[in-house]
């Protein structure tokens, strides 16, 4: 089945004035039910522009998209996908268990069933203990786990990341990489994962969409031939090393093409 079908999707700011920004041109992306896509691209070329159409944040200038079937518009009321950004975006205030229950809160679920899917959701990023914890008293990986089991807690079957593992040193970043995936596999959650770096969109993704400089556009989509069962061993696989490969030089062709379009651009 079709997760998220974007089709000619267009994005223009600022239309009509001299401040006009040309963020997304031409773009067509299917992802089907239950697949890992990971969106890269230089910075600029409306990765995240791409990622709130999709979650129906911001409207696209042309083309539509439809998230399990329905307008996005209508998916976002029913709360089909969850979100994680870079910043994991906790309130201070409440408790770990008290976050992760505020979209249940907003679905109208009664205290004792909301506790219980809390208690649930801690134990699948598996920090059952720290429930009544405040955020702040949490490490950054262990606050963005928080934030997945929060944008998991109400059972999408969509989620929509960020780049939410940016600001996390490199051996925690390489760790919540290894729990995203397990708990995909155990929730069965299609996503959709904007990235600018290429091992981590390779280690994660089932294909990497490369995405071009702004007009944002689709260039190529690289298969990623892994298989579902990754561990630490997988970075040291051939096949993992040849996926790199090949989004790097999609990339490169990418940055050549621009550098041609674009004469002196890079002396400026």
């Amino acid at each position: 089945m079709t997760a998220v079908q974007a089709t000619g999707i267009g994005k223009v700011f600022n239309e009509g004035t001299p401040r006009r920004v040309d963020a997304l041109v031409g773009v067509d992306l299917t992802i089907r039910e239950g697949e890992f896509v990971s969106l890269i691209g230089p910075s600029g070329c409306g990765k995240s522009t791409l990622l709130r159409i999709v979650a129906s944040l911001l409207p696209p200038t042309t083309g539509e998209v439809t998230v399990n079937g329905k307008s996005a518009e209508q998916a976002r009321r029913d709360q089909d996908y969850g979100m994680a950004f870079q910043q994991a975006g906790l309130f201070d205030w409440r408790t770990v268990a008290r976050n992760i229950e505020l979209p249940l809160e907003l679905k109208g679920w009664d205290r004792e069933r909301r506790r219980a899917r809390a208690t649930e959701m801690l134990e699948l990023v598996k920090l059952p203990e720290f429930a009544e914890l405040h955020p702040w008293q949490l490490s950054g990986g262990m606050q963005q786990r928080i934030a997945i089991a929060r944008a998991l807690a109400a059972n999408p079957r969509l989620l929509l990341m960020d780049e939410p593992f940016g600001a996390l040193d490199e051996m925690t970043r390489e760790y919540m990489q290894g729990e995203l995936l397990r708990i995909c596999a155990e929730t069965g959650t299609t996503v959709l994962f904007v990235t600018h770096s290429i091992p981590e969109a390779v280690y994660l993704s089932d294909r990497v969409v490369v995405m071009s400089p702004r007009p944002g556009r689709i260039t190529s989509i690289v298969d990623v031939p892994l298989g579902r069962s990754r561990s630490e061993e997988t970075r040291n696989d051939p096949s993992f090393f040849a996926g790199i490969t090949a989004v790097r030089e999609s990339l490169r062709g990418l940055h050549a093409e621009h550098a041609n379009a674009h004469p002196g651009l890079e002396d400026r």
